[in-house]
């Protein structure tokens, strides 16, 4: 909307002192020409924005033009600044409202705390975009449409209609009734019941959705907390599970612990490497996690999963063989 962009415009301004057309249409995502308009605006309304001509000019506002919130101290502000930059927010598509947010919270900050408080929170990074393998985070896109009707149909308790794509099916529509809404490693997840049973849906594979008049068949309250553990506690406990024994490099240690389900035992060998009886949903799990490893992990035991990375691993050689 024009009134949110103008406020966005004016705050940008006040935080930079001076930015040019160009710089403010890459910061609100519209065109030169219509920065252009909203400053025609802006000074129409009374708002004290001026122009400065030359190399270095731009677009600036008069001294003293700027509002402050009481009440915050240091700490809190501080506290502010860093759940800004937190990416769970973009994990329920709310990436851009979150980051327009936070600019008002600073813009809004008495001075004395505004550049301390925004030179501590440059010094904290919360879930970076590369881990320190250098692969970079894969962020899940939730689109605009899809996150406004999941959340307005969670927000006012009405049933939800939802074209979603499960994993190695094809895209169904479903009418749920939402619970709430939980982010997990940057991952949003839709908590809904269907005639009654408990669902949970990725909001990334939601393609479709659309908010029902209906009232949704719900609890009036609800313990996310508790709700998300019972479900990822009848997830473990799903599945055609497998145990198995590895061996594994300890600088490789929590990659193989961050994919199985459950470590049972862990001993050291005599050469150093961890020896580990671990779980995984199914045997298709299994051997994609010790596949990862390739060489910084041995399945010892069950003889089925040595079976499969070493054919595994047999048509590889066998391909690049033939090939060169």
């Amino acid at each position: 909307m024009r009134a949110d962009r103008l406020v966005s415009l004016v705050l940008l301004l006040r935080q930079h002192g001076r930015l040019s057309a160009t710089a403010l249409a890459r910061e609100l995502e519209v065109s030169t020409r219509t920065v252009l308009r909203d400053i025609e605006a802006l000074s129409a309304a009374g708002v004290p924005v001026y122009a400065e001509r030359g190399r270095h000019g731009g677009f600036a506002l008069l001294p003293g033009f700027r509002t402050e919130l009481t009440g915050l101290n240091h700490d809190e502000a501080l506290a502010l600044l860093v759940a800004g930059s937190r990416r769970g927010a973009q994990a329920f598509g709310l990436g851009s409202a979150l980051a327009s947010a936070m600019l008002k919270v600073v813009d809004a900050l008495p001075e004395s705390y505004r550049d301390t408080a925004a030179d501590a929170a440059e010094r904290l990074l919360i879930d970076p975009e590369t881990d320190l393998l250098s692969r970079r985070l894969v962020d899940e896109e939730v689109p605009d449409a899809v996150a406004a009707e999941v959340l307005r149909a969670v927000f006012t308790g009405h049933k939800l209609r939802i074209h979603y794509a499960a994993a190695g099916q094809t895209p169904k529509w479903r009418t749920v009734d939402p619970i709430g809404l939980v982010t997990v490693r940057d991952r949003g997840y839709l908590l809904a019941t269907r005639s009654g049973a408990d669902r949970t849906y990725r909001l990334s594979r939601i393609l479709a959705a659309e908010e029902l008049a209906e009232p949704a068949q719900r609890p009036d309250r609800v313990d996310l907390d508790l709700a998300w553990q019972e479900r990822s506690t009848r997830f473990r406990a799903g599945g055609d599970q497998v145990t198995v024994l590895v061996r594994v490099d300890p600088a490789r240690r929590e990659d193989l612990v961050g994919t199985a389900l459950a470590v049972h035992a862990e001993e050291a060998d005599s050469d150093g490497r961890l020896r580990l009886e671990a779980t995984f949903q199914d045997p298709r799990h299994a051997v994609w996690a010790l596949w990862q490893l390739t060489t910084y992990a041995e399945a010892l035991a069950p003889q089925w999963l040595r079976d499969s990375l070493r054919d595994r691993a047999t048509a590889i050689a066998t391909h690049y063989g033939a090939s060169s």
